[in-house]
């Protein structure tokens, strides 16, 4: 059983409702998937990526709507062509929802780790404790490392090793050279027993 909260799990249960009718891949990430992984916080927002495969983000939107959503911004079609984003908001619990337009790629290997928890009488697709460290390291906000450091904490067999790979691709995609570095800075800061590496 999960420690979400109420209103998450009622989101959760209408888009599942919703995306299941489309027959499309999707899986949780963010502040809900942290907290699944360990990290203790509160957040009011919802976050999911989708493959759309042969459905248009029209056809996404439609569904979404018939499922208890409502749009955030007048111009869903502009503001989606511009961030691969669609804002959404659920009617019931007035919660924010966005959801992330999977490309090609390392998402695929995202889709493929993902593993299914229970969330209220829901059970939803979560992306991995490992790709959603290397999400976060990635953001590299202040709440982002909080996250990773309460999940490497939390998560005992976290496959270190992994992450690193992930984060090493994504230096490279991305002519970086400081995810990893990162990464062990914050896992020497955690404390505790922490994951085998």
């Amino acid at each position: 059983m999960s420690s979400s909260p109420q209103p998450v799990a009622d989101l959760l249960t209408d888009l599942a409702r919703g995306l299941r009718a489309l027959g499309v891949r999707w899986f949780l990430f963010g502040a809900q998937a942290a907290i699944l992984h360990g990290s203790a916080r509160l957040s009011a927002d919802v976050d999911v990526t989708v493959e759309l495969g042969t459905r248009s983000s029209r056809e996404l939107v439609a569904a979404l709507l018939r499922s208890g959503f409502e749009l955030r911004v007048a111009d869903v079609g502009g503001f989606v062509e511009a961030t691969r984003v669609i804002p959404l908001l659920h009617a019931a619990s007035r919660m924010p929802l966005d959801i992330v337009l999977a490309g090609p790629g390392l998402e695929d290997q995202f889709f493929a780790r993902a593993t299914e928890r229970r969330v209220g009488d829901v059970v939803v697709p979560v992306v991995s404790a490992e790709d959603l460290v290397a999400m976060k390291i990635l953001a590299g906000r202040p709440r982002d490392m909080e996250d990773v450091a309460s999940i490497v904490r939390a998560q005992r067999d976290l496959d270190v090793d992994a992450i690193r790979d992930t984060l090493r691709l994504l230096e490279r995609a991305l002519d970086r050279a400081d995810l990893v570095t990162e990464l062990e800075r914050v896992i020497a800061g955690a404390g505790g027993a922490g994951p085998r590496a």
